[in-house]
């Protein structure tokens, strides 16, 4: 049985940013992560996304982001335990044990949830034989967008993921068709209003409002695609590739059974120390909801601070701990 003060599961960048509070916190932490290496989506789905609301950062690409967060945990010697799940917690009378689904068991104080969206996959769209064009020239993130260098690209969906790809491939792909089944738009307002001026210029075709409705090609390879509007007009337009942004299914897995308080796929917090219903558990991130809830990267880093300042608590109860600003003590050493 491993001992840690705290254990935080997800090792996106909110759990990441929590590893370097905690340790500023003088807490110990253990990771815990379903995929084989940490960054989450910002590794798995799109590395090389540019991410514009970083402060300091005007712009950072996902991947550098991720970098930099592991960098900054570095000094406090996190265990990252990759590539398993939580299976089992238990309340043992001052603390939680946890195991995994590979046999890892740890003794901890305090659990941090940085789950994100938890298991995540893609919202597929309703075509016949999509599968076989998958990860050939159908796909649902980029995770290198030089394949697409010459290309025409077909871009469906309406929300921040579909119109920043827009954008970062117009220069890059040899045509890019942006298809949305309406003229509004779920994205950042200066984002659109640049994919506005993108197909004013020519450089993106706006195919509004139109939907998906068939693909054509051969042994896994794009040629065209049919368009579809709601009065039924056809519109066929050529396809080397097709990237479809629909949003991610969310599964929380086993923490559904952990007697939380959850509210659509989200765990309920109280505002300001993000501990959920059960003492001693916190979430932060995309995972944790609470009233005017900002699913922002940064305000998960705000809610890892303090989650940490909380958990200080619960670990050194009675304890004064005079907290300083980071520029007066500097990143403190920690013990692996």
């Amino acid at each position: 049985m491993k001992s840690t003060d705290v254990v935080i599961i997800g090792a996106g960048p909110v759990g990441l940013f929590a590893i370097f509070e905690c340790g500023m916190m003088k807490l110990k932490a253990h990771v815990i992560d379903a995929l084989a290496e940490v960054g989450g989506q910002c590794t798995a789905l799109y590395p090389e996304k540019p991410i514009y609301d970083i402060p300091a950062h005007p712009t950072i690409l996902a991947g550098d982001l991720i970098e930099n967060l592991k960098a900054q945990a570095a000094p406090f010697h996190p265990t990252y335990h990759l590539n398993q799940q939580v299976t089992r917690l238990e309340k043992v009378k001052d603390h939680w044990e946890v195991e995994t689904s590979k046999g890892t068991k740890i003794k901890t104080k305090a659990i941090i949830i940085a789950a994100g969206v938890g298991a995540f996959g893609p919202n597929r769209p309703p075509l016949e034989n999509i599968e076989s064009f998958e990860n050939k020239s159908v796909f649902y993130f980029v995770k290198n967008k030089s394949m697409f260098k010459d290309k025409s690209v077909v871009i469906a969906g309406g929300g921040d993921s579909a119109v920043d790809w827009a954008l970062n491939l117009a220069d890059i792909a040899k045509k890019v068709t942006f298809v949305h089944r309406r003229d509004k738009f779920r994205a950042a307002p200066d984002s659109v209003d640049k994919l506005r001026a993108f197909a004013t210029q020519g450089k993106i075709d706006l195919a509004v409002p139109y939907q998906l409705a068939s693909l054509q090609g051969n042994e896994g390879q794009l040629e065209s695609i049919d368009l579809q509007t709601l009065d039924g007009d056809i519109k066929t337009v050529q396809a080397d590739a097709l990237l479809a942004f629909f949003g991610l299914s969310m599964n929380l897995g086993p923490l559904k059974e952990w007697g939380l308080n959850i509210d659509k796929s989200h765990i309920t917090v109280t505002l300001g120390t993000y501990e959920t219903s059960i003492p001693g558990i916190f979430a932060i991130g995309d995972v944790a909801t609470y009233p005017h809830k900002q699913k922002l990267i940064l305000t998960g880093f705000s809610e890892a601070a303090a989650a940490a300042h909380k958990i200080r608590e619960l670990v050194y109860p009675g304890e004064t701990f005079h907290f300083q600003y980071s520029t007066s003590q500097g990143v403190p050493g920690a013990s692996s």
